[in-house]
């Protein structure tokens, strides 16, 4: 069901599937900011880029239920001291986030592929066949 403010509008599948009224997003420190988030349609798929340098892959958890698509990460840090040794000051850090995205009915659940590289986490949502764009026919008058 689309939020009451769709009703009466021509709203593309895109901008539904990514609007503010729909995004939920959690993260754990309120002073820390979300990973920026690009999002792409083509006729065979979405793509999701999120910006999340410092992080490597296995930080990453990307979860389908039912038709939400949720990525998150944790990632904790410490800097080691010696045995025996006194300090003042101990550092660490500990990060996560959490975005959840409601998916439409015409993407391929089984087929989400992700890869990080450079900084950036590329989450391909393809289509399904029947939702895809199909060329004109000519239908011919009997």
């Amino acid at each position: 069901m689309l939020p009451t403010r769709f009703a009466n509008q021509d709203v593309s599948l895109f901008d539904r599937l990514f609007n503010n009224d729909m995004f939920n997003g959690d993260f754990s420190d309120p002073n820390s900011t979300l990973p920026s988030v690009n999002v792409k349609e083509d006729e065979n798929k979405f793509s999701v880029e999120m910006a999340a340098p410092g992080l490597n892959k296995k930080d990453f958890n990307i979860e389908l239920n039912n038709n939400e698509l949720s990525i998150s990460s944790e990632k904790k840090e410490e800097k080691e001291h010696k045995e025996g040794e006194r300090y003042t000051q101990k550092e660490f850090s500990y990060r996560s986030f959490k975005r959840s995205f409601t998916l439409p009915n015409i993407v391929d659940g089984d087929n989400i592929s992700a890869q990080y590289k450079d900084g950036v986490l590329h989450v391909d949502i393809p289509k399904l066949e029947e939702a895809k764009p199909k060329p004109p026919k000519q239908i011919s008058i009997k």
